[in-house]
C-alpha cells in the first residue's frame, strides 16, 4: 500500500474519532469526499475540520466551519494547503504514523483494561489531564460509542498509571491521548500496543505525533508515513 493511501486511512480514522468526541458533547459534523467538518465549534483540542484527500478546497473548508468563535482550527492531513489568506496560522506540524498489526517488542509492567464505567472514566480523565482543568472533555457519553475504547494501565497496587484512547475504523485502529504518569510515552507504549493487539490482533495501528512523542512511537515500531499541519484561526 502506498504512503498516500495509508495517510488517507489515518486521516479518515482521525476524523471519525473527532466525530465521536463531538457526538459525546452533543455535536455532529459532516463527511464529504474531501473533508470532515463541524459547523459549530468543536470541543477543546479537537479540530473543526479534517481533510480526507489532497488538495481540498481551502475556501470551502473555511466557509464550512465557525471562524467567529475563538480557537477554530483545521487539520490539513496532507500539509498541502495554505490558509494564511483566510486568517489562519500554523499551530503545529506533525507526522502520521503507521504500525503493522502485531504484539509489542517489550512487555509492560502494568495491567491494562478497557474503561467501562463513568467513575473509572472520570479517574482516567483526571490522570490524563494532570490537573489542567480539562478532565470534563471525556464525558460518560463517550463510553456509549461502539468504536471507542478508553484504555487504562494500572500498577500492581491498582493505581492508574497510564492510558490511551483507541478508535476503530473500517481498516485500522487509531491511537491517541497516550500518557504515562511515571515517565514518558516509552512507559506507556508497550502496554498500549499489547492491549490493542489483544483487542484487534490483525488490525494495523495509526495515529500522529511530533517531537519527542514521535521519536518514542518510532522506537515502538511505528513508521512516519506523511506530514500533517494544524492551522488555527487568528494565530
Amino acid at each position: 500500500m502506498s504512503k498516500d493511501y495509508l495517510v488517507r486511512l489515518a486521516a479518515r480514522n482521525n476524523a471519525e474519532w473527532c466525530e465521536a468526541m463531538c457526538r459525546s458533547h452533543g455535536l455532529t459534523g459532516a463527511f464529504s469526499p474531501q473533508a470532515w467538518t463541524a459547523a459549530v465549534r468543536t470541543p477543546l483540542f479537537y479540530p473543526d475540520a479534517v481533510t480526507l484527500a489532497p488538495a481540498a478546497d481551502a475556501a470551502e473548508l473555511v466557509h464550512s466551519i465557525d471562524t467567529a468563535a475563538p480557537g477554530a482550527s483545521i487539520k490539513d492531513s496532507f500539509a498541502d494547503r495554505d490558509l494564511t489568506g483566510y486568517g489562519f496560522g500554523v499551530l503545529f506540524d506533525a507526522q502520521w504514523i503507521w504500525r503493522p498489526a502485531g504484539p509489542p517488542a517489550a512487555a509492560s509492567d502494568l495491567d491494562w483494561e478497557v474503561v467501562r464505567e463513568p467513575a473509572s472514566l472520570h479517574d482516567w480523565a483526571l490522570a490524563w489531564d494532570g490537573g489542567d482543568g480539562n478532565a470534563d472533555l471525556f464525558g460518560p457519553a463517550l463510553l456509549e460509542d461502539a468504536a471507542t475504547f478508553v484504555l487504562a494501565g494500572r500498577s500492581a497496587d491498582g493505581r492508574l498509571a497510564a492510558g490511551a484512547v483507541a478508535s476503530r475504523s473500517e481498516q485500522v485502529v487509531g491511537v491517541s491521548n497516550v500518557f504515562a504518569l511515571d515517565g514518558d510515552a516509552d512507559a506507556a507504549w508497550p502496554g498500549v500496543l499489547a492491549a490493542l493487539h489483544e483487542l484487534f490482533p490483525a488490525v494495523p495501528v495509526v495515529g500522529y505525533e511530533h517531537g519527542d512523542d514521535l521519536a518514542a512511537a518510532v522506537r515502538h515500531g511505528f513508521a512516519p508515513i506523511g506530514p500533517l499541519r494544524v492551522w488555527m484561526h487568528g494565530l
